[in-house]
């Protein structure tokens, strides 16, 4: 589950792909903001539809989006049936003994579940769509501002880059570990919750161990090349806005105006 999609890049030719991370960001933002704003079904159709769009520009396979949000399907499931059976609003639709379904329930476990999972496949999708080095460049040009008041943006940006790299080395070191430990004999999967909690903390350990020497190798190369922070640094790809940003820009825009005019 650390995993999700981060490092996931998935290679096409697409105008999704081809947008400037920072528009991309952006647009994704509002968009997410809009899908959690839906209150009703014509507002979930046109953010389905606008979700379905994009994922058809994209060239993602289905696949591979929904593979990269499965992890999460528990949640979504948990979240369902959480509303279906706690929300006692509207009129009773159904009883399974002593428990009783009402309309409100049902209306809330679709409605929910289904704005996390729109949520879900489009940050799934900027991650499929956009690498690691856009993602930190853009956050780095969007972050640049706070530089001329003080603050470190670059050094945010950088910081930012640098947990997107290492949280894919991290899930597989944990992996690694977990596994070293269960043929020493470590048992992860019995006993109560507390023998559970306690069988977790060597693998705590060793995780921290190996992050710190992680850290300790980036800092000594980070020394070795000098690094000395953002000031007068360059870009190798300088982003530009044109005419696929500006369309991206007022897709978005319709899909905000529409939710508010079907509120």
């Amino acid at each position: 589950m650390l995993r999700i999609a981060i490092g996931q890049y998935y290679a096409a030719r697409s105008p999704i792909h081809a947008l400037d991370a920072r528009v991309k960001l952006v647009c994704t933002l509002a968009a997410l903001v809009a899908i959690f704003c839906v209150s009703n079904a014509a507002q979930l159709g046109i953010s389905a539809a606008f979700v379905a769009a994009a994922l058809a520009l994209s060239h993602v396979p289905v696949g591979r989006v929904l593979a990269s949000v499965r992890p999460l399907l528990v949640f979504l499931a948990v979240l369902s049936l959480f509303n279906l059976f706690f929300v006692r609003t509207g009129d009773v639709v159904a009883t399974l003994g002593p428990v009783s379904l009402t309309s409100g329930g049902v209306v809330a476990a679709a409605l929910y579940t289904a704005r996390f999972a729109l949520a879900l496949v489009t940050g799934s999708l900027v991650m499929l769509t956009t690498t690691p080095t856009q993602l930190s460049d853009a956050f780095d040009r969007m972050l640049s501002p706070l530089s001329r008041v003080g603050l470190p943006g670059h050094e945010i940006a950088m910081v930012f880059s640098l947990m997107m790299r290492f949280v894919p080395t991290l899930a597989d070191e944990a992996s690694a570990i977990i596994d070293a430990q269960s043929l020493r004999g470590g048992a992860f999967d019995e006993g109560g919750p507390i023998r559970r909690v306690r069988s977790i903390v060597p693998v705590v350990v060793a995780l921290l161990a190996s992050g710190l020497r992680h850290a300790d190798g980036l800092s000594r190369a980070l020394d070795a090349r000098c690094y000395e922070g953002g000031e007068g640094r360059t870009h190798l790809h300088e982003q530009r806005l044109g005419r696929g940003e500006l369309v991206a820009a007022l897709l978005t825009a319709a899909l905000l105006a529409a939710l508010v005019i079907l509120a």
